[in-house]
């Protein structure tokens, strides 16, 4: 591996601020429609398994197009890929707008409507990540990564804030149709913006056929040829089979057995509890990062101690040690996937960048779409706190195994 470069703030790169602050703005449109759609879903259906469909849509795109799409993005400009994805989110909000309007929504016109909505996040997410190296370089490519990660955890954040001061204020018909505004930003910036592998006087690589599963195919064997990237790939793949977010939806049960599962600020704080530590770490690796090696021991050394932390939690029985416990495990998981995202940028050859982000994005993403398995459906034949302990247990012997390979893959 390359040794990686002097890393410089991507702040000061005055076209990532705009693509930093119109980002966030979609991040929270994006937040803003599960608020309301879900919301309205829920009341006319009450359907629990319309609520598993949501999860499953959001995240099996990852899973399916993630490579696809990075491959599009080695032929074509990932600006105007960014502008396709926002403009199926729009669509999205407009269809649901649409039925609210006309009292006329149907169980199938919801899951299209999901299924719209996750096609769209795997358009903008790998994308995003391909046009972000050619805004910033690789100098600052570590502080981007770094900086959008924490743009991410804040739209979870204020999304739903704003989501439900939207629906109080205009209702949710006509507030899911503002919400098209936010993703306007993106949108027209990108019209013109000047970025993109053929600004940097960059030569593409061999043009290769868009082959869906035959690319995935490809792309894994061409990284079994890239130890680092490998190995990011695995651990960004093991975090999200295993454990992903999964563990956020069955907050409500964790909260009842910690004695705060009414809602009020005790419950809102245990939910924001791994937000709030992923915001620290955002402002701290940025303004005091130097003492965190960018190297993939540190990735593997953090990830390894956010399986830890979330194995304690598991067992948690007192409600302000188990804040303590999810804030530290916030700032670890921001920490090292942050981390592992730019190496994975840093060490992927430029005429396969996109197909290379895109495998990268099928593990980090598109495997969440099992964590429900793992810690949800093991937790109904279980207990929540078995089944999380469980697949935290898993996902740390998954990072011990691959730290005693390093020094191998060393020699």
């Amino acid at each position: 591996m390359a040794s990686p470069p002097a890393e410089a703030s991507a702040l000061r790169v005055p076209g990532y601020r705009t693509f930093l602050i119109t980002f966030m703005l979609a991040m929270m449109a994006d937040n803003i429609e599960h608020v309301i759609s879900y919301w309205v879903a829920f009341q006319k259906f009450h359907s629990a398994a319309l609520g598993g469909f949501a999860v499953v849509s959001h995240w099996l795109p990852f899973l399916v197009f993630s490579v696809p799409v990075g491959a599009l993005n080695d032929r074509f400009d990932s600006r105007r890929l960014i502008q396709a994805g926002m403009v199926l989110f729009i669509t999205a909000s407009v269809g649901w707008g649409y039925f609210f309007v006309t009292d006329s929504l149907q169980l199938w016109h919801a899951m299209v409507l999901l299924t719209i909505h996750g096609c769209a996040g795997v358009l903008w997410g790998t994308s995003s990540q391909m046009l972000l190296y050619d805004i910033v370089g690789p100098e600052s490519l570590p502080s981007a990564v770094r900086l959008n990660a924490t743009a991410r955890y804040l739209g979870f954040l204020v999304g739903p804030g704003v989501g439900s001061i939207i629906m109080r204020m205009l209702g949710p018909t006509w507030g899911i149709f503002v919400n098209t505004v936010f993703y306007l930003p993106l949108l027209l910036w990108l019209v013109s913006a000047p970025y993109g592998r053929h600004f940097r006087g960059v030569a593409a690589g061999p043009k290769r056929a868009v082959r869906g599963f035959a690319d995935i195919v490809q792309t894994i064997r061409d990284v079994r040829g890239m130890p680092v990237v490998a190995v990011m790939v695995l651990l960004a793949g093991a975090a999200s089979f295993f454990i992903g977010n999964s563990y956020h939806a069955q907050m409500p049960g964790f909260a009842h057995d910690l004695g705060h599962g009414d809602p009020g600020l005790t419950y809102t704080l245990l939910l924001g509890a791994d937000a709030a530590g992923a915001l620290l770490a955002g402002v701290l690796l940025e303004t005091r990062g130097t003492w965190l090696r960018m190297a993939p021991a540190s990735a593997l050394k953090l990830a390894f101690l956010w399986g830890c932390s979330l194995l304690v939690f598991s067992f948690m029985s007192w409600y302000p040690a188990a804040i303590c416990v999810l804030f530290l495990a916030g700032f670890l998981e921001l920490s090292f996937s942050s981390m592992t995202q730019a190496l994975v940028q840093l060490n992927a050859p430029d005429t396969i960048r996109g197909r290379v982000l895109g495998l990268f994005s099928m593990s980090a993403s598109g495997l969440r779409a099992f964590s429900g398995v793992t810690v949800g459906l093991l937790g109904s034949v279980t207990n929540i706190h078995v089944s999380l302990a469980l697949s935290a247990l898993a996902f740390v012997t998954v990072v011990g195994v691959l730290l005693l390979r390093r020094p191998q893959q060393r020699a």
